[in-house]
């Protein structure tokens, strides 16, 4: 947003009354507002909803794409901008629609405008600009990563205390933060190579599980024994809060295909993922998935003893992103909270993948 528009936008919520966030700071611009649209294109899910007061979510609507690059083993940006072209109306539609309300009863609208695909990030942001110059209401741009942590913020019957260490894991980014306010966000680590989604959807296409990667090989790991395979943890330097994934595929694709003779492109390896029994993929799938979610885990822990010296130590952890719906991550996360009496928000699932009620 720019510095005119968050002026402009302050100066309106300061008239509108009381915050919609309880119990921490609340960014000037926030105050008072009421129903926000939020739009999200950022990726391949075109998003839409209508939220109340900050957490109140009247309407939610998610269309997939994942039909449309099933084909290609991934997101193609030109597919997705295209399919987001189509569907952004529909979609924007029937989320005033389900919320009772129309454009000019919207107090705001609110759109992801980074990071992610340049081709659908435009097709966002386009119509959200459309909508707010039509109806001369704010317009709020928001960065997507940020909106996975508020994402999670917004679950539980009441808002989490602040500040909190906060994990955005997706196929695109695997970042630490801390937060003092949902919108004072410090960086405290992320990913050096490959995201943990990226790892787990490559790691898919290695075992031959289909398309998408991440929630096949969830599936698969549930059926599997990861004690036959012990796969590398990277965890980089003792106090390192940044994640690395690249070696670990590395360490799976020589597992199942054995390693090349010598480097270079066009060198074939030992053998093909194809006389792999259907048990020693489930079990593979399991050993990859318990490397990267020790990892999160550590790495969490990590996060938690850095923030220990603050004159307020963060007791919430709050998780966020599409992997985040991985059910052992949640299972991990939740025992890791308990035992240290932490508030731990995880997001329902259909708020973990993109979505425009975070935004």
């Amino acid at each position: 947003m720019s510095p005119a528009a968050g002026q402009a936008l302050s100066r309106w919520g300061e008239s509108k009354g009381r915050s919609p966030f309880a119990g921490g700071p609340v960014p000037r611009y926030a105050i008072g507002v009421a129903l926000i649209l939020g739009i999200e294109t950022s990726c391949d899910e075109t998003a839409a909803a209508v939220v109340e007061q900050g957490r109140h979510i009247r309407a939610n609507v998610i269309a997939s794409q994942h039909d449309l690059h099933a084909r290609y083993g991934g997101v193609v940006p030109e597919i997705a901008s295209r399919a987001h072209l189509e569907r952004i109306g529909p979609v924007i539609a029937e989320a005033l629609d389900r919320a009772d309300t129309s454009f000019h009863h919207i107090d705001a609208v609110a759109v992801g405008h980074r990071p992610g695909l340049i081709g659908s990030l435009l097709v966002g942001t386009s119509a959200a600009k459309a909508i707010a110059w039509g109806t001369s209401k704010p317009l709020i741009g928001i960065d997507h990563v940020h909106a996975h942590l508020y994402g999670a913020i917004m679950s539980g019957p009441q808002p989490p205390e602040l500040p909190a260490v906060g994990l955005v894991v997706s196929g695109g980014h695997t970042n630490l933060y801390h937060l003092t306010s949902p919108t004072l966000i410090r960086l405290l680590g992320r990913t050096i190579d490959d995201a943990a989604g990226e790892a787990f959807d490559k790691a898919a296409t290695i075992l031959q599980l289909g398309y998408p990667g991440g929630p096949n090989l969830d599936r698969a790991a549930q059926r599997g024994d990861p004690a036959g395979h012990r796969l590398p943890r990277s965890l980089l330097s003792d106090k390192s809060l940044d994640f690395s994934f690249s070696g670990l595929k590395t360490a799976l694709l020589y597992t199942v295909r054995g390693r090349p003779a010598k480097r270079g492109a066009g060198v074939p390896a030992e053998r093909a993922a194809g006389p792999l029994t259907d048990q020693e993929r489930l079990n593979l799938a399991a050993a990859f998935q318990e490397a990267v979610i020790d990892v999160l885990i550590t790495k969490i822990a990590r996060a938690f003893a850095a923030c220990d010296t603050d004159p307020s130590p963060p007791r919430t952890l709050l998780v966020g992103g599409g992997v985040c719906a991985n059910s052992l991550l949640r299972k991990r996360a939740t025992a890791w909270a308990d035992e240290r009496q932490l508030d731990l928000r995880l997001p329902a699932i259909d708020l973990c993948i993109d979505n425009g009620a975070m935004i």
